[in-house]
Protein backbone atom coordinates (compact mmCIF):
# COMPACT_ATOMS: atom_id res chain seq x y z
CA UNK A 1 0.00 0.00 0.00
CA UNK A 2 1.75 3.60 -0.93
CA UNK A 3 -0.84 5.10 0.94
CA UNK A 4 0.25 6.11 4.70
CA UNK A 5 -2.50 8.13 5.73
CA UNK A 6 -4.84 10.94 4.38
CA UNK A 7 -2.58 14.14 4.87
CA UNK A 8 -5.34 16.69 5.17
CA UNK A 9 -8.75 17.76 3.09
CA UNK A 10 -8.37 20.78 1.37
CA UNK A 11 -11.12 23.38 1.71
CA UNK A 12 -10.76 26.68 -0.77
CA UNK A 13 -12.26 29.78 0.78
CA UNK A 14 -12.14 33.16 -0.05
CA UNK A 15 -11.36 34.62 3.31
CA UNK A 16 -9.05 32.74 5.53
CA UNK A 17 -9.36 34.87 8.11
CA UNK A 18 -13.45 33.96 8.63
CA UNK A 19 -13.16 30.81 7.80
CA UNK A 20 -10.70 30.36 10.68
CA UNK A 21 -12.99 32.49 13.00
CA UNK A 22 -15.03 30.12 11.84
CA UNK A 23 -13.52 26.68 12.66
CA UNK A 24 -12.53 27.64 15.99
CA UNK A 25 -16.42 28.82 16.86
CA UNK A 26 -17.93 25.97 15.44
CA UNK A 27 -15.23 23.00 16.74
CA UNK A 28 -13.00 24.51 19.16
CA UNK A 29 -10.21 24.18 16.56
CA UNK A 30 -7.27 26.42 16.57
CA UNK A 31 -4.60 26.59 13.68
CA UNK A 32 -1.45 24.34 14.27
CA UNK A 33 0.23 25.92 11.12
CA UNK A 34 -0.32 28.55 8.44
CA UNK A 35 1.94 29.80 5.84
CA UNK A 36 2.02 31.89 2.27
CA UNK A 37 2.84 29.46 -0.48
CA UNK A 38 4.00 32.18 -2.76
CA UNK A 39 4.79 29.21 -5.79
CA UNK A 40 1.14 28.11 -5.59
CA UNK A 41 -0.64 31.64 -4.78
CA UNK A 42 -1.79 30.54 -1.19
CA UNK A 43 -2.11 31.01 2.09
CA UNK A 44 -3.31 28.24 4.22
CA UNK A 45 -4.18 27.19 8.03
CA UNK A 46 -3.96 24.14 8.72
CA UNK A 47 -6.48 22.48 11.74
CA UNK A 48 -5.11 19.66 13.04
CA UNK A 49 -7.46 16.25 13.25
CA UNK A 50 -6.04 13.32 15.13
CA UNK A 51 -2.55 12.83 12.85
CA UNK A 52 -4.02 14.70 10.10
CA UNK A 53 -5.09 18.41 9.01
CA UNK A 54 -8.07 20.34 7.49
CA UNK A 55 -6.74 22.88 5.20
CA UNK A 56 -8.24 26.23 4.72
CA UNK A 57 -6.87 27.54 2.00
CA UNK A 58 -7.47 30.92 0.35
CA UNK A 59 -5.65 32.75 -3.10
CA UNK A 60 -3.14 35.44 -2.50
CA UNK A 61 -3.20 36.56 -6.47
CA UNK A 62 -6.16 36.16 -8.66
CA UNK A 63 -4.44 33.64 -11.03
CA UNK A 64 -3.84 30.85 -8.66
CA UNK A 65 -5.50 27.53 -8.45
CA UNK A 66 -7.58 28.20 -5.55
CA UNK A 67 -8.64 31.74 -7.20
CA UNK A 68 -9.61 29.80 -10.22
CA UNK A 69 -11.22 26.89 -8.33
CA UNK A 70 -13.51 29.16 -6.59
CA UNK A 71 -14.53 31.01 -9.36
CA UNK A 72 -15.87 28.46 -11.37
CA UNK A 73 -17.54 26.41 -8.56
CA UNK A 74 -17.34 28.21 -5.62
CA UNK A 75 -15.97 27.85 -1.71
CA UNK A 76 -16.15 24.14 -0.86
CA UNK A 77 -13.83 21.18 -0.98
CA UNK A 78 -11.01 21.35 -3.37
CA UNK A 79 -8.26 18.34 -2.68
CA UNK A 80 -7.88 15.41 -0.75
CA UNK A 81 -3.97 15.22 0.03
CA UNK A 82 -2.65 11.38 0.44
CA UNK A 83 0.85 10.88 2.95
CA UNK A 84 3.27 8.91 0.70
CA UNK A 85 6.85 7.53 2.23
CA UNK A 86 8.45 8.37 -1.03
CA UNK A 87 6.53 11.27 -3.28
CA UNK A 88 8.51 10.42 -6.35
CA UNK A 89 7.28 6.68 -6.43
CA UNK A 90 3.57 7.56 -5.71
CA UNK A 91 3.59 9.73 -8.41
CA UNK A 92 5.57 7.13 -10.86
CA UNK A 93 3.09 4.18 -9.42
CA UNK A 94 -0.21 6.65 -10.39
CA UNK A 95 1.18 7.49 -13.34
CA UNK A 96 1.65 3.51 -14.15
CA UNK A 97 -2.24 3.15 -13.03
CA UNK A 98 -3.54 5.92 -15.82
CA UNK A 99 -3.03 9.14 -13.60
CA UNK A 100 -2.82 12.27 -15.49
CA UNK A 101 0.03 14.15 -13.09
CA UNK A 102 -0.11 17.54 -13.02
CA UNK A 103 3.37 17.86 -11.27
CA UNK A 104 5.65 15.88 -13.66
CA UNK A 105 8.18 15.75 -10.56
CA UNK A 106 7.81 15.95 -7.05
CA UNK A 107 8.18 19.53 -5.65
CA UNK A 108 8.48 21.49 -2.64
CA UNK A 109 5.41 22.17 -0.44
CA UNK A 110 4.30 23.47 2.26
CA UNK A 111 5.80 22.71 6.24
CA UNK A 112 8.57 21.04 4.72
CA UNK A 113 6.69 18.99 2.73
CA UNK A 114 7.29 17.35 -1.00
CA UNK A 115 4.20 17.08 -3.07
CA UNK A 116 2.88 16.55 -6.15
CA UNK A 117 -0.32 16.99 -7.73
CA UNK A 118 -2.81 14.29 -9.72
CA UNK A 119 -5.56 15.58 -12.14
CA UNK A 120 -8.95 14.89 -11.40
CA UNK A 121 -9.30 13.37 -14.73
CA UNK A 122 -8.41 9.94 -14.73
CA UNK A 123 -8.40 10.12 -10.78
CA UNK A 124 -12.89 9.71 -10.69
CA UNK A 125 -12.87 13.73 -10.20
CA UNK A 126 -10.50 14.27 -7.59
CA UNK A 127 -7.50 16.83 -7.43
CA UNK A 128 -5.32 14.53 -5.39
CA UNK A 129 -1.43 15.60 -3.47
CA UNK A 130 0.56 13.23 -2.58
CA UNK A 131 2.26 14.54 0.51
CA UNK A 132 5.61 13.11 1.93
CA UNK A 133 6.67 14.40 5.30
CA UNK A 134 10.63 15.57 4.92
CA UNK A 135 11.81 15.06 8.85
CA UNK A 136 15.04 14.50 10.11
CA UNK A 137 16.01 12.37 12.98
CA UNK A 138 15.18 14.84 15.67
CA UNK A 139 11.44 14.88 14.73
Amino acid sequence: MILTEIDHIAIAVRDLQAAIDYYAEAFGAQVHHREVVESDGVEEALVKVADSYIQLTAATRPDSPIAKSIEKRGEGLHHVGYRVDNCADALAAMVAAGATPIDKVPRPGSRGTTVAFIHPKGSFGTLIELVQENRDDNS
